[in-house]
């Protein structure tokens, strides 16, 4: 995959000046702007990574204006296949999901992550591309089954008790596909009566991410996730080809324009 518009280029990365730079965008979003706390090595070298960063193919939108190639990467989005998955580490929303009901579907599976768009470039074509670019790479390899954990900023539960308890009652993952929040920092999503739930509120609580995916056909896995390094309340999000709304399917099969 390689789509260049003039000023921006849309690849997977392929060398480590490539990744590298898109490491530095991870940490300048998730770091400095979010307040992840990562390791020493990772403040050191300003750059956001860990082990399963080789097991993905990492998505990159890079701005060509930009003559700076450490800094040049304006768009992230990590990507892996269920055939490309490292045995003894397995996939990264393991760690906070039981994933077992994905894995055993025999479906073609890929799980996203690390999602990131420089703050100066939102809103704008760079999302556009991204989501195409993530488009062309479930068409090219033929993905059924799309997950990954998103997040909420912050780990207060009551500022996003209606958003939280709005997704549990109204878009629970088929039983078939869900996953299930597992560990010490897993929390119950269902936190206010079903009639107690404001949709407005929830809506304006839920960020523009997971609101996308919603709104495109997306579910969500039982319980959330307190994620303390990274400043978040995760959830799981899973989307199922098959059964996307009609608007997302047209823009699946009509690639990258």
């Amino acid at each position: 995959m390689n789509f260049d518009t003039g000023r921006f280029i849309l690849k997977i990365a392929e060398t480590s000046e490539e990744l590298h730079a898109a490491q530095r965008l991870r940490y300048k979003v998730f770091v400095e702007e979010m307040g992840a706390n990562v390791a020493d090595d990772c403040h050191a070298s300003r750059m956001e990574y860990d082990k399963f960063d080789q097991d993905f193919d990492h998505l990159i939108l890079i701005d060509s204006l930009n003559r700076n190639t450490a800094e040049n990467v304006v768009g992230v989005y990590r990507l892996m296949l269920n055939t490309s998955v490292n045995k003894n580490r397995g996939f990264y929303s393991s760690s906070e999901y039981n994933l077992d009901k994905l894995i055993k579907a025999d479906r073609k599976i890929l799980e996203l992550g690390r999602s990131c768009i420089d703050k100066q470039h939102r809103g704008g074509v760079a999302l556009h591309m991204m989501w195409n670019g993530l488009a062309q790479y479930v068409i090219d390899n033929n993905v059924e089954v799309l997950f990954g954990v998103a997040s909420f900023h912050g780990i207060d539960i009551n500022l996003i008790n209606h958003a939280l308890s709005y997704l549990h009652y109204n878009h629970l993952a088929p039983v078939e596909l869900r996953p299930i929040a597992i560990g010490e920092n897993k929390i119950d999503m269902n936190i206010l009566n079903k009639s107690d739930v404001e949709k407005m509120s929830a809506l304006k609580q839920i960020p523009p991410l997971i609101k996308a995916y919603i709104r495109l056909g997306g579910f969500i896995g039982f319980g959330a996730s307190v994620d303390v390094d990274f400043n978040s309340i995760d959830v799981c999000l899973v989307m199922d080809t098959k059964n996307m709304s009609e608007k997302y399917k047209k823009f699946y099969s009509q690639g990258i324009n």
